[in-house]
């Protein structure tokens, strides 16, 4: 029998099996747990079905975290950690409370003093950061970039001053439908010798990570169609 505790419960990256990326142990953990902080409860209810077949969904009980949720419904979520039942947070894609709004159930669960622990799972941010070659030692994730196309080229030259003045490496995401897009938007606004790693559809069949210069990429740009993807910027 675990002691209470929030339990951070990553979930694959697209249709990875299950056994490719998580322990067994995560599996073992989430049979003792009865309540859900998740962003979609249909997806949630599908891993959670992928993981343990023998689960019954039914008897789950599911809160909805996402834009669209106030702050003090937050806080009563966790009121199953109070009576002594554990709680677990599912993320879309990867890990929760990163690049995810889990973070903020972490933060009121860390000022009540409950136990938080973490479970091992896929990051498509580290895993695509230790892939490129870059500086892992020092690195930023800024999420996504500016829409505004002059705002967007003023950031990318600020980054790319940190990646040349600090060894920083500079990580973004876009939405799949705007990838072409994006790296344009690098080849336009900064050097051509600056390096940029594209990792797509990482731990997937077709997972595809390589790194150019700009200048390279420029003459060979792939197609990645609609694919989830991490865009990191290097010297």
């Amino acid at each position: 029998m675990h002691s209470a505790a929030l339990y951070l419960i990553p979930v694959t990256l697209g249709d990875t099996p299950v056994d490719r990326v998580l322990p067994a142990y995560n599996n073992t953990i989430i049979s003792g747990i009865s309540y859900f902080i998740v962003e979609n409860i249909r997806t949630a209810r599908r891993f959670l079905k992928k993981s343990n077949p023998e689960i019954n969904i039914d008897s789950l009980t599911f809160y909805t975290l996402n834009g669209h949720t106030r702050p003090e419904e937050i806080s009563d979520y966790l009121t199953p950690l109070a009576a002594g039942f554990s709680v677990g947070i599912i993320s879309e894609a990867g890990c929760p409370a990163i690049a995810d709004p889990g973070a903020d159930v972490v933060a009121i669960a860390q000022r009540a003093g409950y136990k938080v622990v973490p479970l091992v799972g896929p990051s498509s941010i580290l895993m695509s950061l230790m892939a490129s070659g870059f500086n892992g030692q020092s690195f930023a994730f800024h999420g996504y970039l500016p829409i505004d196309a002059g705002e967007r080229a003023r950031m990318l030259k600020i980054l790319e001053h940190r990646i040349y003045a600090e060894n920083e490496t500079q990580i973004f995401i876009e939405t799949p439908y705007r990838n072409s897009r994006i790296i344009d938007d690098f080849i336009k606004s900064c050097n051509p010798r600056t390096k940029l790693c594209i990792a797509a559809n990482i731990t997937c069949e077709d997972e595809y990570i390589r790194t150019l210069t700009l200048k390279e990429w420029n003459k060979e740009k792939p197609d990645l169609g609609k694919k989830p993807c991490i865009f990191l910027l290097y010297k």
